[in-house]
C-alpha cells in the first residue's frame, strides 16, 4: 500500500467507503461480514475511511466505532453530516450550528471518539454554501478540539470551486470516474494551488466499471442501484455517475479494452491515482475479497499514456454527452 499526504498525515491512496456497512441501499450485509471487511482493510494497509452519519441510520458509524476497539492500528476515519431527515434536525434546519453541533457529537459518540479526524458536508444545497454559516460553524467545532479537519463532499464542479475560496477547508470529497473525468480540468489545478486534498468517491459508478454487470443484471428493491437508476429519489448522478444501465454496461466492455489485461475496476482505480492531485480513493466493497482486488491497485504500474488518451478520447465521445443528473 502506497501513501498519501493529507495535511500532516499519511493515509493510504486506497481507503474505503461504507455506505455499504449497515445499509440496505446496496444489500443486506451482517455485521461479521462488516467487521471481516474491515479487518481485511487493514491487514492490507489501509488506513483511510469514510462513513457518514447517515449510512444505516449511524449504523455504520457504530460499527466502525466498535471495530476500532478492536484493533491498535491508527486508523483515520471521516465521516459526513448534512442529509439526516430522522426529525431530530431534519432538512433544512441540519446546517444550523446547533443541529452542525448535535451532529458530530453523535458520530464522535457512535465512534468512540473524543475528536473527528475529518467532518464533512453531505452534499448540502448550494444554496447553503453559498451562504457561508456552515464553514463558520465548522470553524467553532474545529477551535473547539471536536473536529481536527473539516470538508465538504460535493455533487457539482461549482460546488468544489465555491468551496475552495473557504480558507481552512481541508478537503473536496468528489466523483471522479472513468464515466466522469470533467473534474480533472474543472478541480484539480485549483485544489492543488490551495493544498486542499482531493478524496474521490463514486470510483467505480456503482459497480459498473467491474465489467462484472451485463444488461440483465437485477438489484433488490433496496438497493439505490434499482430504486434511484433514474434519478427517482435523489440526483441520478449518484447512482452510475449517472449513465443509463444499459448504456454504462456498454461503455465498460469498450473502456476494458484500453486498459492492460486484467480486472477492469482495478484499473479504473490506477486510473484515478495516476492523477498526483488525488490523495486517496474510496471504493466500497461487500466482501474481502473485493477489498483485497481494491487494494491491490496501489500496487500497479501506471497506465500507458496512450491508453489515457484513449480513455479520454472515448470519454468526450461517447460518454460524456449521455450524462445524466447535477455535475
Amino acid at each position: 500500500m502506497k501513501y498519501r499526504k493529507f495535511r500532516d498525515t499519511e493515509i493510504s491512496e486506497i481507503g474505503l467507503g461504507t455506505w455499504q456497512l449497515g445499509s440496505s441501499d446496496w444489500g443486506a450485509l451482517a455485521e461479521e461480514d462488516a467487521f471481516a471487511i474491515l479487518q481485511t482493510f487493514v491487514d492490507g494497509g489501509g488506513n483511510f475511511i469514510d462513513t457518514a452519519d447517515v449510512y444505516g441510520s449511524g449504523i455504520s458509524e457504530k460499527t466502525i466505532g466498535a471495530f476500532l476497539k478492536t484493533t491498535n492500528k491508527p486508523l483515520y476515519v471521516a465521516t459526513k453530516l448534512g442529509r439526516r431527515g430522522d426529525g431530530s434536525c431534519g432538512w433544512p434546519q441540519n446546517f444550523t450550528d446547533k443541529s452542525m453541533r448535535e451532529h458530530v457529537e453523535s458520530s464522535l459518540q457512535h465512534l468512540g471518539q473524543s475528536q473527528l479526524f475529518l467532518e464533512q458536508l453531505h452534499c448540502i444545497p448550494t444554496e447553503e454554501l453559498r451562504k457561508g454559516e456552515v464553514f463558520n460553524n465548522f470553524r467553532q467545532l474545529q477551535s473547539e478540539g471536536l473536529v481536527k479537519h473539516w470538508g465538504v463532499s460535493v455533487e457539482t464542479s461549482e460546488e468544489a470551486l465555491l468551496c475552495l475560496e473557504q480558507e481552512g477547508l481541508a478537503s473536496l470529497q468528489i466523483i471522479f470516474n472513468l464515466f466522469r473525468q470533467h473534474v480533472a480540468e474543472d478541480v484539480f489545478a485549483k485544489a492543488k494551488e490551495k493544498g486542499v486534498a482531493l478524496i474521490v468517491r463514486v470510483p467505480l459508478a456503482s459497480g459498473l466499471l467491474t465489467g462484472k454487470f451485463t444488461e440483465t443484471t437485477t438489484f433488490p428493491e433496496s438497493d439505490h442501484r434499482h430504486y434511484n437508476r433514474d434519478g427517482n429519489a435523489f440526483n441520478a448522478g449518484e447512482t452510475f455517475s449517472g449513465i443509463a444501465f444499459s448504456e454504462g454496461v456498454q461503455h465498460a466492455k469498450m473502456m476494458q479494452a484500453m486498459v492492460p489485461e486484467g480486472a477492469l475496476a482495478q484499473w479504473a482505480l490506477r486510473w484515478i491515482l495516476d492523477y498526483p492531485e488525488v490523495t486517496t480513493v474510496i471504493p466500497g466493497a461487500s466482501s474481502s475479497k473485493q477489498v483485497e482486488s481494491n487494494l491491490a491497485a496501489s500496487a500497479l504500474p501506471s497506465i500507458p499514456q496512450a491508453a489515457h488518451q484513449d480513455l479520454r478520447t472515448y470519454y468526450e465521445q461517447s460518454v460524456k454527452p449521455s450524462i445524466r443528473g447535477h455535475y
